[in-house]
């Protein structure tokens, strides 16, 4: 078994950045105007396109095989960005940003809730005044999480252009006690089935812990969108699209 992280060509391929997704971002930095810092940048799918435009960027990640992948990216494109391996639970960088954002379920990595406290106190500590924390979370569909132990289900088929068709299936595990889904991805090309198989752990954070969450750590939320293009949030929306500062 093998973490999907390990691969940043698979990742890319399975996990591509939507254009909502990277105009959400863009014109959020834009607004910002300073200094952008993205935790969990992973391959730079984000946080270059932001450099190319010529603020001032930073990006950080656990997995080194990411950041090379990030560095890649920002060479191709020939944009300047500052990226950092480190833990965004625990950083210090010295500096501060108009701008922190943790994009696309990055956040739900994080399954303890101490970690969810020592990470916003980094992330206040490195909010210049007027700045904002920005991050996007799917909205838990009790259903989906209550699907049998063990059964697979389809996730997606891509195609790529180096291993062809691939078709993504998972299972799910749920506690509901810590609320972590410890899934796992089985990823099948057509003459090689379940060639990668990837654990996939998520933790849901309900839509009223979540303002519980920010406020005990001192952060209030500013906006909660339902998509990546202002639209209203509702129970029945998909993500939890957040802007929030400290109090």
């Amino acid at each position: 078994m093998s973490g999907l992280y390990d691969d940043p060509a698979l990742y890319d391929v399975l996990l591509p950045v939507s254009a909502r997704q990277l105009t959400f971002y863009r014109r959020l930095a834009e607004s910002q105007r300073g200094a952008v810092l993205e935790l969990a940048c992973g391959t730079g799918q984000l946080i270059v396109p932001i450099a190319s435009m010529g603020q001032l960027t930073t990006g950080l990640d656990l997995s080194s095989a990411m950041l090379a992948a990030a560095r890649r990216r920002a060479a191709d494109a020939g944009a300047r960005v500052e990226l950092v391996e480190g833990d965004m639970r625990h950083f210090d960088l010295g500096q501060r940003f108009s701008l922190i954002f943790v994009a696309r379920n990055s956040l739900l990595h994080l399954s303890e809730p101490d970690e969810f406290a020592t990470l916003l106190a980094a992330v206040r500590n490195h909010l210049a005044p007027g700045g904002i924390l920005a991050f996007d979370i799917f909205n838990p569909d009790v259903r989906l999480l209550a699907r049998p132990s063990g059964q697979r289900f389809p996730v997606m088929r891509v195609e790529s252009d180096v291993h062809g068709e691939l078709l993504v299936e998972t299972t799910v595990d749920y506690d509901s006690r810590s609320q972590v889904d410890r899934a796992t991805w089985f990823i099948s090309t057509a003459g090689n089935q379940d060639r990668w198989v990837a654990p996939l752990h998520l933790r849901s954070i309900f839509p009223q812990e979540l303002s519980l969450v920010l406020e005990k750590s001192g952060f209030r939320l500013l906006s909660r969108d339902g998509d990546y293009t202002g639209g209203r949030f509702s129970s029945a929306s998909r993500n939890q699209v957040c802007q929030c500062q400290p109090l």
